[in-house]
């Protein structure tokens, strides 16, 4: 069996942290992959390199003074250089690349954006590999290039992955007694330039070299012990999932669980690839497994409850809304204008509802947005709701339960929590209820109770 261990940012902080990656990585055969994050918090009021590069950037693009940022960031990196007495020779490689970011030229600043936030994790991954070898491990550095990582151009720090690198990664060299390593979040597009996946990338990473490379198993190494039904700040003592499926985790992770990034399934799904979600603090506790649908067999009749308060929502009252031919497509080419993509949209026959990332536009862009779907539509009522949050309601053996939607609904119903949309995904594992911002976590904790209290 071959296994690819994946570390976060807060697994990687410090010298500390990196050396119970050490011996995480050195105490099994198997892990033959690493892939890296960028150092991240140190402690909670602690800033991650991720944000001090795009602080950098900032700097450059604006022309202010950029230098104390850059020694920050450098002496991070020294720090853990400097624990694991890594090559001066081999240190100075690094600094040189993040002193001369402010130097290199770059497309446009989005690029530029996306080269400084990628070599975050691309330095990390040549000072693991220098501190590996140094422990008297075979290690080698891989850079996407290297890998034939391909990314898209549409959004440079956004990017999608294209399907040329599974082939680029079948046909990539590498000899069995070495370890790999990979810096997670970003890859190349056909024309040189860096672009990144979005925030939470380097999970995506993972997933893909896991499935290029016909990896077994996932180990995707956390801060936490598990995947809880619930988030573990919200209830003493949460319940545990040992096993979940690779569509619940999704369903779970778009809706507020951070733990493993939605998007990171897609290409384990691909390839079959077993995720274990583990701790880098505990690395012997079991942790959860992410495994193909037909391959777990839950307790309880649902899985995990989420949620999220990032959405916002445009509530469309006219009457025979239903029947005016090309209406929603009239408001859905309006929110395209203004570069806002729907998350969802529930309909009656006189109302609309579409919901979205609140983060996408500003109060200029939703008040403009706003007049022009008046003026196109003339609905009777037109209505923005700032505080929209959406709770997720996700488990396999929802989809064979009679009675699952009472059982969510009447807890909410006993605490007198307004419920203002509920939809039930098609393939009945997941029912989405949209409230009020402000009944977000009465609500959760009450639906947990209902199904996992006794436990």
């Amino acid at each position: 069996m071959s296994k690819l261990v994946k570390f976060g940012g807060s697994s990687l902080a410090n010298s500390e942290q990196y050396a119970k990656v050490i011996n995480i990585i050195s105490e099994d055969d198997q892990r033959k992959v690493v892939v890296v994050s960028a150092p991240g918090k140190r402690f909670d009021d602690d800033v991650k390199i991720t944000d001090l590069l795009i602080q950098y950037a900032t700097q450059v693009i604006n022309k202010d003074d950029y230098q104390a940022t850059l020694d920050e960031i450098i002496s991070r990196y020294a720090e853990i250089a400097n624990a694991y007495e890594v090559d001066e020779g081999e240190f100075s490689g690094i600094k040189d690349t993040f002193t001369n970011l402010a130097k290199n030229n770059y497309k446009n600043d989005e690029y530029l954006m996306a080269s400084f936030k990628a070599n975050g994790e691309r330095m990390n991954a040549k000072l693991m590999a220098a501190v590996l070898n140094s422990r008297g491990m075979k290690a080698r550095f891989v850079d996407p290039k290297e890998a034939g990582i391909v990314l898209d151009d549409i959004n440079p720090n956004a990017a999608n992955l294209l399907d040329e690198t599974y082939t680029n990664l079948e046909n990539f060299e590498y000899s069995d007694d070495e370890k790999l390593v990979f810096p997670g979040f970003f890859g190349y597009t056909n024309e040189g330039n860096i672009a990144t996946f979005a925030r939470g990338g380097s999970d995506i990473t993972g997933s893909i070299v896991a499935t290029g490379l016909h990896i077994d198993v996932y180990e995707n190494f956390t801060d936490v012990s598990s995947i809880y039904a619930i988030n573990p700040h919200l209830v003493d003592n949460p319940y545990p999932i040992t096993k979940m499926s690779y569509r619940e985790m999704r369903e779970l992770a778009y809706a507020g669980f951070s733990v493993f990034n939605d998007e990171a399934i897609i290409p384990a799904i691909k390839g079959h690839v077993t995720i274990n979600v583990k701790n880098t603090n505990r690395p012997n506790d079991k942790g959860t497994l992410i495994v193909p649908e037909d391959e777990v067999n839950h307790s309880h009749v649902i899985t995990g409850i989420s949620a999220d308060d990032r959405f916002s929502a445009l509530y469309l009252h006219s009457y025979l809304l239903n029947k005016q031919i090309g209406g929603t497509l009239t408001i859905l080419s309006i929110f395209k204008k203004y570069g806002i993509s729907y998350e969802h949209m529930p309909s009656g026959i006189d109302d609309l509802t579409i919901i979205f990332d609140r983060n996408q536009a500003s109060d200029d862009t939703i008040h403009a947005l706003c007049k022009e779907i008046s003026e196109a539509i003339h609905p009777d009522k037109l209505e923005w709701i700032h505080n929209y949050a959406l709770i997720m309601v996700v488990g396999e053996n929802m989809a064979v339960s009679v009675g699952s939607i009472s059982q969510i609904i009447r807890p909410l119903a006993e605490k007198k929590i307004p419920i203002n949309m509920i939809n039930q995904g098609a393939s009945k594992i997941a029912i989405m209820i949209g409230i009020d911002q402000e009944y977000t976590d009465e609500a959760v904790v009450s639906i947990y109770n209902q199904f996992f209290k006794e436990d």
